[in-house]
């Protein structure tokens, strides 16, 4: 975790520190969510390819059906981790709401 609670102080105005710690902990949820999909299929895709070079089949279905496969499986297994830790940045960005207001 990048961001704890103990950074807010009660009674202290909301700074540009506290901003930028949300917003660096925002984009390292949006970063992590997009790096644990995105990457396994780039790395079933460059497979694919390479089996498509070595034997010169050169049919897109064959490169499209692995990477969805591959896809929609991470996305059932890993959409509780996932929302698990949105609704625990909603909650904690929720909790401390009236420190960002002030």
């Amino acid at each position: 975790m990048i961001w704890h609670r103990s950074n807010m102080r009660k009674g202290k105005s909301m700074n540009d520190m506290h901003m930028l710690i949300a917003m660096q902990e925002m984009l390292y949820y949006v970063v992590m969510g997009v790096c644990v999909i995105t990457i396994p299929v780039l790395l079933v895709g460059l497979v694919v390819s390479v089996v498509q070079a070595a034997t010169q089949i050169n049919e897109m279905t064959m490169t499209f059906i692995p990477k969805f496969i591959v896809m929609c499986s991470l996305l059932f297994i890993l959409s509780p981790w996932l929302m698990g830790r949105l609704i625990d940045l909603t909650h904690r960005f929720m909790t401390n709401l009236p420190d960002y207001i002030r």
